[in-house]
């Protein structure tokens, strides 16, 4: 993400660094599978983008778990909402009654865990995709920041997350004491900073930004054939409807994903690119 990872999936495994920086896997009865890459970016720092892409069975459900997460200024904090940020959702007590607060309360004490360990994890933040996928029928998706999901029905893109940028929030940010200015640079950015309205993180300027997600759910029937969890450096050179037509094409999602980074990076893209495709159905 602009401002002036991994790990080899199986249902059986946690997230974590690897050397992979692509992998696959399914559930347990084959019929929905999962494919992930990811690939630095130009920047003369280290991979910021951080992914998690699994199932796991818990309390006799099956959840598939799915995100992006894009730092900034360092991947301390991606690195933390990959350990944390879905045990902390299923943590909370009213997670298989309201799924909705649960997300939400868990975003909140997430941020407030990584602001009060800033000295730890310095002064950067993060931007979080969340797919939370109940015994495959119902998905839940939340987001803040610029990292997107789209899922494809019918063939159809549907945007299941809402871009948090500058200028779309920019009376919010006003009224806490903030700007938004397009200098330096040619983005928005919050204080001339921030190119997102909310983040994870982000200490200095945690008074002028959000952390609270926006929520969608949706029933997974037959209509619905795959899911696309991304970062910006993807979004900034593909539109949603390019990206479902290009992944349709592709049964494997593994291969799905990495075709999507390779026509990004074959559009110049030159920011950290990571992407996760789900496939419901053949």
């Amino acid at each position: 993400m602009d401002r002036l990872c991994c790990f080899n999936a199986s249902h059986s495994q946690p997230a974590g660094r690897s050397s992979s920086n692509s992998g696959q896997g399914k559930n347990h009865e084959g019929l929905i599978k999962y494919g992930f890459s990811l690939v630095k970016g130009k920047a003369n720092h280290p991979m910021e983008d951080y992914h998690v892409a699994k199932f796991i069975d818990i309390q006799g459900h099956e959840l598939g778990l799915f995100a992006i997460y894009d730092g900034h200024l360092g991947d301390a904090v991606p690195a933390y909402l990959q350990k944390h940020l879905f045990s902390n959702i299923l943590k909370e007590g009213n997670f298989w009654v309201e799924p909705n607060r649960a997300i939400a309360k868990a975003y909140e004490r997430t941020d407030e865990a990584i602001l009060s360990q800033s000295a730890d994890l310095g002064r950067g933040g993060s931007t979080a995709v969340t797919a939370i996928l109940i015994n495959g029928q119902r998905l839940w998706v939340a987001n803040v920041g610029d990292s997107r999901a789209v899922l494809s029905r019918g063939g159809q893109a549907l945007q299941m997350t809402v871009d948090h940028e500058p200028n779309t929030e920019r009376g919010i940010i006003e009224n806490k004491g903030g700007f938004v200015s397009n200098l330096p640079g040619d983005v928005p950015r919050v204080n001339g900073q921030l190119a997102v309205s909310r983040a994870f993180g982000d200490k200095s300027l945690k008074t002028h930004l959000r952390s609270d997600p926006d929520i969608q759910d949706i029933d997974i029937d037959n209509s619905v054939e795959l899911l696309i969890l991304a970062s910006d450096g993807l979004w900034k050179v593909m539109a949603n409807q390019e990206a479902v037509d290009i992944a349709r094409k592709v049964k494997d999602p593994q291969k799905a994903a990495k075709k999507l980074i390779v026509e990004a990076v074959k559009r110049e893209s030159a920011d950290d690119i990571s992407c996760v495709v789900v496939r419901f159905r053949g």
